[in-house]
């Protein structure tokens, strides 16, 4: 947990619908680009990248950023499932924090097809199975519902027998999203609904409807880290600074606490934040703003709780009492997040963190929460590893 690591670029382009984008080496370049711009550095000056995506070959990483160059920097890709885009910036910040290099680049990009995520190679054991074990102990199995909705289904579902909860309060966070949406541009659906129009949707598994469901989308997003001595020497913003970060995996509990909260990594994304908090010597009561991984309502509703942001018990409350939205106690994803920006699962990382960024900046335009001094960021794959990151706006002396 060192400090002093500043995110001095950060770069996005707005996510497509699968079909209408450009190719992942394009849109990582465009989003490489973006990132260095912003920093005011040259491609030539990172040292190192770190480059994420699932759905693509070996070294796709440097079929996207040779479009910037070949300068001979070590290319690291990097496949997390959907916290590839953090695990990278991890990788990137990690490089920096450890004095290996004063600047690294960390890009995430994914090429999605339509439809529910699927695995890809069916001539070998699944990454999943464990999961997929401990799953069928505790809910049945539908072969005709996406995998990911099952998981995460089950689990808001075990959160409403547990605390007796009405499930139509998870459609009120499909509702938020857009209402956030709306004020992004780079964001895929920015129309609004209504909760009924939630509800009414198709149901999909347990209490989710398909609009309450994140959409496979196509993106990319890219940041730039260095140290302060770096910064200073070549003049650039030292604004945002990651004050902690932590990268967790599964413990033992995923499979033995026979829970579905659990089984979806509750424990791991736990053990993150509390790890951020205590190196940083802050609270949940601190944040303010939180870019969270929102893959299904569900996840958000647990995670209001995993994170602190409302004690165990209350996340019904807490929805209920607008206290996730502009005038509440933390504004969770003024994104649009997952929901409606889209989740190109590569990308999906650094798009949080161009979130979080602009927001200490100052940049989000309609969607910029008053007095943000720091920002915390969420990002979730089953399989399993959660990164949450804890961003530090600094001020000038």
């Amino acid at each position: 947990m060192t400090t002093g690591v500043h995110v001095a670029g950060v770069g996005m382009i707005p996510f497509t619908k699968p079909g209408k984008s450009a190719s992942y080496s394009e849109m990582g370049e465009q989003a490489a680009r973006a990132a260095l711009a912003d920093a005011g550095l040259d491609y030539t000056q990172i040292e190192q990248a770190y480059v994420g995506y699932v759905y693509g070959d070996s070294t796709s990483g440097q079929s996207a950023l040779y479009g910037l160059g070949q300068t001979g920097i070590p290319i690291v890709n990097v496949n997390n499932n959907c916290s590839t885009g953090s695990s990278a910036l991890w990788l990137a910040r990690q490089a920096v924090a450890n004095g290996a290099v004063d600047c690294a680049l960390a890009l995430g990009f994914e090429q999605m097809v339509p439809g529910a995520l699927a695995s890809v190679f069916a001539d070998r054991p699944s990454a999943m199975a464990r999961f997929e074990t401990a799953r069928d102990e505790l809910q049945t199995f539908d072969p005709q519902a996406p995998m990911a909705a099952q998981f995460f289904g089950g689990a808001g579902q075990a959160y409403v027998e547990e605390f007796g909860i009405d499930p139509a309060v998870f459609a009120e966070i499909s509702v938020k999203a857009r209402k956030h949406a709306a004020n992004n541009p780079n964001a895929v659906f920015r129309d609004p609904v209504t909760v009924e129009q939630v509800l009414t949707s198709p149901k999909i598994y347990g209490p989710l409807t398909r609009l309450q469901c994140c959409p496979p989308t196509c993106g990319a997003a890219a940041a730039v880290v260095c140290s302060p001595e770096f910064a200073r020497r070549h003049g650039l913003k030292t604004d945002v600074v990651i004050a902690a970060q932590s990268l967790t995996t599964d413990p033992q509990t995923t499979f033995t606490g026979k829970d579905m909260r659990k089984v979806i990594g509750a424990d791991m994304a736990a053990a993150a934040a509390n790890n951020v908090y205590e190196a940083a010597g802050v609270s949940p009561e601190d944040i303010r703003v939180v870019e969270l991984h929102d893959c299904f309502t569900t996840n958000e509703f647990l995670t209001y709780e995993t994170l602190g942001l409302t004690p165990v018990g209350t996340a019904e409350k807490f929805v209920r009492d607008a206290d996730n939205t502009y005038g509440g106690r933390v504004v969770t994803n003024p994104s649009g997040g997952l929901l409606s920006k889209g989740h190109p699962l590569g990308a999906t990382g650094l798009a949080q963190c161009a979130e979080l960024v602009w927001q200490l900046r100052g940049q989000a335009g309609a969607r910029q929460v008053e007095d943000v001094n720091l920002a915390l960021q969420h990002n979730l794959g089953l399989g399993g590893a959660c990164v949450v990151t804890l961003y530090q706006k600094v001020y000038a002396r």
